[in-house]
């Protein structure tokens, strides 16, 4: 997702007093922020104390990811080709996963040139590198109101013809993609973030959902289903964590479900932080899912530093954003150490939950994160290896039971 696209979000209240969701990347977390800033006004330096972090084993000694949930899911990470090729970024991709995303490089903004012209350059990049190395890519995404260009809307919207020519557009562009990738593509986020954030209707009113009305889902997956019989087809969102969210999102999949419309799975984003969700939130989410007999992919997962945001944080302008924090001090290790807590209570779920066949972290390294700069420019380490490329505390909170953040 672009800068512009981040800050467009409104994070959702879980309803529970302290808690506050992280607004979703929006399925697609973000165009990535290297390094990370200090913010201005919003945030200041937590504290000056110095602290030390837990000792951790030797990086030489980490078990690769996929090797460890081998059998269970899985395991993936977000790249752009700038990603492949990073010194930091490569060695951790080679080693770690059996599974790759495209951060932003295979959405319709970057792929869509015109009507039929596709640019297939840096997606392709993706490709090769995950084939040389023995990874499954996830196609991620064909629709998403927040990657639309302008070309499959223009015409006359007040003409007799203008929806077809709308749908027509979108059907050719779906079937063109997934042609042009099938075999190289073992599932696609097929439709990203349909689900509306407010109560009443189920659907996010999009310009999609303006022009084609609600069909414009089932368009989208029987096209892709044409296209391509073995791909697996997901819906993919965020705040499935959420009850009212998770309910206005499968009365959508049930309606899709009731015609007949082709789909294998839903994608949670998982945009989290160290105090939310609670584990019995998102077991919830998957095991709604599973009574649909549809399968679970975790696409976004990310564990932000700052668990007491205010839902004012997410607002435009963000206010009462927590202040942000300076490596090293107390305040600092002591979100590093709840921040390995939550990955190891997350991990521990899904590889309790038989339906869960994918799990992907937005982003490889803490070097090059979205939320370097969503909700405001602050330092932020929400993944499991740090600026360097080696394991943190969540890493080793993940892979070994034992270890104490």
């Amino acid at each position: 997702m672009n800068i512009s696209a981040q800050l467009s979000r409104r994070s959702l209240l879980m309803g529970v007093a302290g808690a506050s969701a992280l607004a979703s990347c929006g399925g697609g977390g973000g165009g990535g922020v290297s390094s990370p800033v200090s913010s201005g006004s919003t945030a200041s330096s937590s504290s000056t104390a110095s602290a030390s972090g837990p000792t951790l084993p030797d990086p030489a000694t980490a078990p690769a990811l996929k090797t460890h949930f081998n059998g269970k899911f899985l395991v993936g990470m977000t790249a752009e080709p700038s990603e492949i090729n990073s010194a930091i970024s490569q060695p951790v991709l080679k080693a770690h996963v059996n599974s790759m995303t495209a951060e932003n490089c295979m959405k319709p903004h970057a792929i869509g040139t015109s009507a039929g012209v596709y640019n297939y350059t840096l997606a392709d990049q993706v490709i090769a590198f995950a084939s040389a190395n023995n990874i499954a890519v996830r196609g991620h995404t064909l629709l998403w109101h927040q990657s639309a260009p302008d070309w499959f809307f223009v015409g006359d919207s007040t003409s007799a013809t203008y929806r077809a020519t709308v749908q027509a557009r979108l059907e050719r562009y779906i079937t063109d993609v997934v042609t042009y990738f099938k075999g190289k593509v073992y599932a696609w986020d097929v439709v990203n973030e349909p689900t509306s954030d407010s109560a009443g209707s189920p659907y996010r009113n999009s310009r999609w959902y303006q022009v084609l009305g609600a069909d414009y889902i089932e368009i989208a997956l029987r096209a892709a289903r044409a296209a391509d019989p073995t791909v697996k087809l997901f819906i993919n969102d965020y705040s499935t964590e959420n009850a009212d969210k998770l309910a206005r999102l499968m009365s959508l999949v049930d309606t899709l479900l009731t015609r007949g419309v082709p789909l294998d799975g839903i994608g949670h984003q998982l945009h989290i932080t160290t105090t939310w969700p609670p584990v019995a939130n998102v077991r919830a989410a998957f095991q709604t899912v599973e009574t649909r007999g549809l399968i679970n992919h975790v696409t976004e997962l990310d564990v932000s530093l700052y668990g007491s945001d205010p839902g004012s944080c997410f607002g435009t302008p963000a206010t009462g954003c927590a202040p942000s924090l300076t490596e090293g001090t107390a305040a600092y290790w002591d979100s590093i150490r709840a921040q390995a807590l939550q990955y190891r209570a997350m991990f521990d779920l899904f590889a309790s939950q038989p339906s869960v066949k994918s799990v992907t972290t937005w982003g490889v390294a803490d070097n090059h994160t979205w939320l370097s700069s969503f909700p405001v420019n602050r330092l932020n380490h929400p993944l499991l290896f740090d600026t360097t490329g080696k394991p943190k505390s969540a890493f080793w909170a993940v892979v070994n039971p034992t270890f104490v953040p």
